[in-house]
């Protein structure tokens, strides 16, 4: 039981920095972005191109792979998005759109790199370090530190930053916004790149602790955008509890059941939430969100 506790507290605060990744894009721009969970996969296998192919030192690769994959995150928003949105374009046909570019550089990614399973872990896997009886890895005790750390960071951000006042405002009122002269393109910009950042970091640490497949990061995007649906937008502690929530969900089912069953008990506890409490943790009624 202690082993599975300690499964729980690293799968939670995974699913809290995928969530909050994608939830501070969604924040502004009310659609679900899924060409985000290209940007998780890619900066794996940024990782894996500069550590393993370019043999350059893995702290420089993960430096490196994380600021291109941010760079790509703004300029889908910037050289795709946008011109949409100047259109009219609906946040249904937006999440269409961004599922077509997802397709098209998921499958650039499996013609350069295949769709087989990659390694970017140049040493043995670790036992994992043991506490109460169960172990954990130091990947996964480092995945809880930086999820904590950049929760922390984000809040105070957007709670004491000019650009955070601007990124919720924007979020409450986008037209009232640019009649108080906020520049809401710039804070899109904003929105799209700590997303990307937050999420490029989620995609290297699932990559080192799993190793990374073209599709691995349209798997992360399902949990957190479950996440966030359960926990409610605008609060960061509902994403906290629905993190929780799923982590202890998956896990106990996959005890008492089978670990077959994780993707399912995710699904049946998205279904619940849906039928009985659709707001979710947060209980506030969104603002013209749509899937």
């Amino acid at each position: 039981m202690n082993q599975i506790i300690l499964n729980i507290l690293y799968t939670a605060f995974l699913y809290i920095l995928i969530s909050m990744s994608f939830t501070i894009e969604y924040y502004i721009s009310k659609f679900f972005n899924l060409f985000h969970a290209f940007v998780i996969s890619f900066s794996a296998y940024l990782v894996y191109f500069f550590s393993i192919q370019l043999n350059i030192i893995i702290y420089l690769s993960i430096f490196l792979s994380i600021v291109i994959s941010s760079v790509l995150g703004v300029s889908s928003e910037y050289l795709f998005f946008r011109p949409l949105r100047k259109t009219d374009t609906k946040p249904f046909q937006l999440m269409i759109a961004s599922l077509g570019l997802y397709l098209i550089f998921q499958n650039i990614l499996s013609l350069i790199w295949g769709d087989t399973s990659l390694s970017i872990r140049q040493d043995n896997i670790e036992a994992g370090y043991k506490i109460f009886n169960g172990y954990i890895t130091g990947n996964q005790i480092i995945t809880i530190f930086i999820s904590s750390s950049l929760m922390i960071l984000t809040q105070v951000f957007l709670k004491y930053s000019s650009m955070g006042i601007n990124l919720r405002a924007v979020s409450s009122n986008s037209s009232l916004s640019n009649i108080w002269g906020i520049n809401t393109n710039r804070v899109f910009i904003c929105s799209f790149f700590i997303g990307s950042l937050i999420a490029s970091v989620a995609g290297i640490l699932v990559a080192y602790e799993t190793d990374l497949a073209p599709n691995m990061g349209f798997n992360l995007f399902l949990y957190g955008a479950i996440v966030m649906i359960i926990g409610g937008t605008g609060n960061i502690w509902g994403l906290v509890e629905g993190a929780f929530l799923l982590a202890i969900a998956q896990h106990l089912g996959a005890y008492f059941i089978d670990s077959k069953w994780l993707d399912v008990i995710a699904y049946i506890t998205l279904i619940l939430f849906l039928v009985f409490k659709p707001l979710g943790f947060n209980g506030k009624q969104l603002k013209k969100v749509e899937v």
